[in-house]
């Protein structure tokens, strides 16, 4: 047996960095040695508990959502503010799944449970790199402009509750990308900026499956809960997500996730 961290030790790490891009390249190293431990057979998932909240970078300014300025359209800084939102996106998301993986390991959940939320947040510390990457090609960074501070109330209020998680996070939060996505990347496209383009689609790619392993552990919960997983996501989104999902949906890459129409639209005529 080596003395590779557990992964909650390796969670920890990734959750109480501050820097936004030595906390994207921990989560990768972090990743990296976990599927090195499961490849050797000496993973060990650990009990260290995670922070409350992720550690933060002293900038960007986080206001809540009714404070945000009105984002600028067109042009190139437009742009800039699009990505910079983005970029916010991918650095949360990056704790949202190593929090997962985390604060949950105490359940009894198969290993592969772990190795997906791992792999996520991989993913987005990847997206995080190359949005950041595009920004600082612009000629601005992650931290010049406000960002939104509500990004963690999600997590905040399904932290007892791992059905709750599922539902809100990726079922719901993630799957409003794949609804956004396309026209930003035609946003892009229409201005010529392919270097953005090709990041987009790359993330636009890998979010389909992140959206997958919330839908894909919900329903194994469900069953082992012999719950319908219909209702019991209907009865968790408004519970703790009560405004609801917001069409126009992307209902092919929904379907590709799992996430059927009957799953959300009852939520939107619910909402009004």
């Amino acid at each position: 047996m080596t003395d590779t961290p557990h992964l909650t030790q390796l969670a920890l790490g990734v959750l109480t960095e501050s820097d936004a891009r030595e906390k994207a390249r921990k989560a990768r190293a972090a990743a990296a040695l976990w599927r090195d431990a499961r490849a050797r057979g000496e993973a060990r998932i650990g009990d260290t508990p995670p922070p409350d909240a992720p550690a933060r970078p002293a900038t960007p300014l986080l206001l809540p959502p009714r404070d945000m300025p009105k984002r600028r359209r067109g042009g190139a800084a437009g742009r800039a503010a699009l990505l910079h939102a983005i970029a916010h996106i991918e650095l949360n998301a990056i704790d949202l799944h190593w929090d997962m993986a985390a604060r949950f390991a105490d359940r009894d959940l198969p290993t592969g449970f772990f190795d997906d939320w791992v792999a996520a947040g991989d993913d987005e510390a990847k997206h995080f790199g190359l949005v950041a990457d595009r920004l600082e090609a612009m000629g601005t960074h992650y931290g010049a402009l406000p960002a939104h501070a509500g990004m963690w109330r999600a997590a905040k209020d399904t932290r007892a509750d791992i059905m709750a998680r599922l539902a809100v996070v990726p079922m719901v939060l993630e799957a409003r990308g794949l609804d956004v996505t396309p026209g930003m990347i035609a946003a892009f496209e229409a201005a010529g900026d392919e270097k953005s383009v090709a990041a987009l689609r790359v993330i636009y790619a890998e979010e389909v499956a992140h959206v997958a392993y919330g839908a894909k552990w919900f329903n194994f919960l469900c069953g082992r809960r012999d719950d319908d997983p219909k209702p019991a996501f209907h009865a968790l989104v408004r519970k703790y997500f009560p405004a609801g999902p917001k069409p126009p949906f992307n209902e092919e890459k929904r379907g590709e996730a799992g996430l059927p129409p009957d799953f959300y639209w009852p939520l939107v005529n619910d909402a009004g």
